[in-house]
């Protein structure tokens, strides 16, 4: 099977797959058209086999009716298949592009990310192929119905036309009553999904703070609101789908009453009474399948929407010309930053030039500016003006997944992933067992490693071995020194070590220089900094000093002199 292209939006995708809704309707023409089969068959056997007691008739009648059902049977089975094939072709085309929108957005707003675009996805490819859809192929082919019930007939063409013009105006209604509380009901589920997944990241300290009844009260009211939306879009719904019920059975009495009435006239036969009945209601059942499947349908008209906005507002990245491997020099010229969503900037017009092969200390106080200026210089957080460019290209020129193995990053909070610890460390890549141990030597991890229960095959995460916060701080090191990456960025690297992992990252750092690889090493703690070549200094987002370590800091921390051995106390203090 040829690889399926991503499409860009959803309507290019539906695009993509109109082709195979032709081809479902197409069966739909003739499996309606075979459902004319039974009742012109009980049509036969009333009027003809009983009247001329012929078995033979019968027999053929019966014969030719088998075939003809078994033929609606298998097209109903290929039109089945085509609309299982439109869902794997969706989800072929769409897949990939609505999982990096979600990415995107996650990224340029941390803290809002939300798989809800996936499950949009799956909700609306589900609906698509499902047999709530059959009802909207079959309702074009009702015409076809009414126009057989007014060739009985026309007073039988004339209840049947009254009936299902009702029954269409009662499957209206139930979209204009129920359409805004569904709406605000799927609306409202997404928010409290949103809530209570924030809080189950942060269970411990409900936990340890005993926050849970007041959280749960928060959860409560949130969804108390979304089943009073969803109870009153239900009652709304169940009321027009009794009445459209109880309808559509007095339709089939008052045919059969109307039917009996002409067959006494004699102006028509038993068997067209009979047939007419029938007749009206199969060409009924579409509308009433319609009204069943309302609720589905005005759900995955909610998930197409928010697809659709999701991307039409985060277009699909474009792929540059593949760059030459960086060295690890990195320039910021004029950078104005904020974290995304803020609108103060945080960084005013930063500066500076890191040469390949420096390894700089970045020191300041709390929301100096310092973490938002790593993310800037990584390319994952936007520019509000200025230019971050690596070894004089453009970060925004870069293919990330290009770019990718040659970044080491480390952030504050370190996440590792369900998987192993070898995958994790080779970033889910194409595991190469000696890049693998050779990172986690170097970030000092190794004899850790050594000692979990399956070593390099433990499974972290998703009901694996949960591990201490030194302990992920000490593999996610690992994970950002695989393959001697040329521009690591560390994040606090040593909030959560100890002595010995502190010296594993001092030692670590000592590697990364002898490979000629930039370093930028974000600390509270100054015991690192005797590690640095250049300290950099923010405060209130800007540069306040930036150059050799012993210059840096005697010139920060005068009119105290810098001894060695004061300087962690006297760093400590400027900190």
């Amino acid at each position: 099977m040829a690889e399926l292209q991503p499409a860009k939006t959803l309507k290019e995708a539906m695009a993509i797959c109109r082709s195979s809704f032709y081809g479902a309707g197409f069966f739909s023409l003739f499996i309606n058209l075979l459902m004319l089969v039974p009742p012109l068959y009980m049509l036969q056997i009333y009027d003809r086999v009983l009247a001329s007691s012929s078995v033979s008739t019968l027999m053929a009648l019966t014969v030719l009716v088998a075939f003809l059902m078994l033929t609606m049977g298998l097209l109903e089975w290929v039109r089945s298949l085509v609309l299982i094939r439109v869902g794997a072709r969706l989800d072929g085309v769409l897949s990939q592009r609505v999982f990096d929108a979600t990415m995107d957005v996650a990224a340029r707003q941390p803290g809002q990310g939300s798989a809800q675009p996936i499950s949009d996805l799956g909700g609306f490819r589900q609906f698509m192929t499902g047999n709530g859809l059959f009802g909207f192929f079959d309702a074009p082919w009702i015409p076809v119905y009414m126009v057989v019930i007014f060739m009985f007939h026309p007073l039988l063409g004339v209840i049947a036309l009254g009936g299902a013009l009702i029954l269409i105006a009662l499957a209206f209604l139930n979209e204009f009553r129920t359409r805004k509380p569904l709406m605000a009901a799927s609306n409202q589920a997404i928010r409290e999904q949103h809530v209570l997944n924030a809080k189950l990241r942060n269970v411990e300290v409900i936990e340890a703070l005993g926050m849970r009844p007041q959280i749960q009260q928060r959860w409560h009211d949130h969804h108390a609101e979304t089943i009073g939306w969803q109870a009153r879009a239900s009652e709304e719904a169940a009321l027009l789908m009794a009445t459209s019920k109880s309808f559509r059975m007095f339709l089939q009495s008052l045919i059969l009453g109307a039917g009996a009435w002409l067959a006494i006239q004699q102006s028509i036969t038993p068997g067209v009474m009979i047939a007419a009945s029938i007749m009206m209601g199969r060409a009924l059942a579409p509308v009433d399948q319609m009204i069943g499947s309302w609720k589905g349908f005005v759900n995955a008209r909610a998930s197409y929407g928010r697809l659709q906005k999701l991307l039409t507002e985060i277009p699909p990245g474009s792929r540059h010309i593949s760059l030459p491997a960086p060295t690890g020099a990195l320039q910021l010229e004029g950078v104005v930053a904020a974290p995304p969503g803020a609108r103060k900037p945080v960084l005013r017009g930063i500066s500076l030039e890191i040469a390949a092969g420096d390894v700089v200390g970045m020191i300041g106080p709390s929301a100096a500016g310092k973490s938002t200026l790593a993310r800037v210089m990584l390319g994952i957080w936007p520019l509000a003006s200025g230019a971050v460019r690596l070894d004089g290209a453009d970060l925004a020129l870069y293919n990330r997944d290009e770019l990718g193995p040659h970044i080491g990053y480390l952030p504050q909070d370190v996440e590792l992933f369900d998987g192993t610890v070898a995958e994790n460390i080779a970033r889910f890549g194409e595991i190469e067992d000696a890049e693998v141990v050779a990172a986690a030597q170097r970030a000092g991890v190794h004899e850790l490693i050594g000692q979990l229960p399956n070593g390099y095959d433990t499974r972290l995460g998703g009901g694996g071995v949960m591990l201490s916060g030194g302990q992920r701080q000490r593999i996610g090191l690992a994970r950002a020194l695989y393959k001697n990456p040329k521009l690591v960025i560390l994040d606090e690297p040593n909030s959560n070590l100890d002595d010995r992992g502190e010296a594993a990252l001092l030692e670590a750092i000592d590697n990364l220089r002898a490979t000629h690889a930039t370093v930028v090493l974000i600390s509270h703690r100054p015991s690192v900094l005797k590690a640095v070549d250049k300290v950099l200094v923010i405060k209130d987002g800007r540069i306040e000093a930036y150059g050799p370590r012993q210059e840096v800091l005697s010139r920060v921390l005068k009119p105290r002199s810098v001894q060695p051995a004061s300087l962690d106390a006297a760093s400590s203090a400027s900190a």
